[in-house]
């Protein structure tokens, strides 16, 4: 049997509809899918629950905990001047305050804080290069902080002086006098008015 033209289009076109509809049918159910696993990873991953609030600026309830941590480091150094016993000497960045110093030395270390001076040091350009160009360094700041009525800081000392008394016989002792004796040697003799021995008068 043949089948005409007009019913060939209708069987065409009907088949056309139903894989259509089941593409339909299949693109829905993979929505669902997706939508109901994000659902379930967001219900069951704490940390995920977490970056969801934290997004979300007006939850209610608890507010949220956020932990600043600044870009800044205070280094403790030894002054090379005697300092009052209650003066500590920092180096410090260039874009800290006096009021920064401040602030960070009492929030985050828990240490009382009276006044904080501060001064820039230029950097010392008296080093040179392999092009014997003078290099300079760069500058920095200094901050003092003096802490508050009643407290006082000494520096610890980080490298001690060994006793110097030295065993009779030891080895120390036998090194210590050869070096006495090689510098005697090299010592220049004063009667040559400052003129090497190798050069004969």
């Amino acid at each position: 049997m043949k089948l005409s033209s007009r019913t060939w289009t209708k069987s065409s076109a009907h088949a056309r509809c139903e894989c259509y509809r089941k593409y339909i049918h299949a693109r829905v159910a993979f929505d669902n899918l997706e939508k109901t696993t994000k659902h379930l990873a967001c219900s069951l991953c704490p940390a995920t629950k977490r970056h969801s609030d934290a997004s979300n600026k007006t939850t209610l309830g608890n507010p949220q905990l956020r932990i600043f941590r600044p870009n800044w480091f205070l280094t403790l150094v030894r002054p090379g001047k005697e300092q009052p016993p209650d003066t500590v000497q920092f180096r410090v960045p260039m874009e800290m305050t006096k009021c920064d110093v401040k602030n960070y030395l009492e929030k985050i270390y828990n240490v009382p804080v009276g006044a904080v001076r501060t001064r820039i040091q230029f950097g010392s350009n008296k080093k040179r290069n392999h092009l014997h160009q003078k290099v300079k360094q760069p500058d920095y700041k200094v901050a003092y902080v003096q802490l508050a009525q009643g407290q006082t800081f000494t520096f610890p000392d980080i490298f001690p002086k060994k006793d110097q008394t030295v065993e009779e016989g030891s080895m120390d002792e036998l090194q210590e006098k050869f070096m006495e004796d090689e510098k005697q040697r090299q010592k220049l003799d004063p009667r040559r008015g400052g003129v090497t021995e190798w050069f004969g008068l």
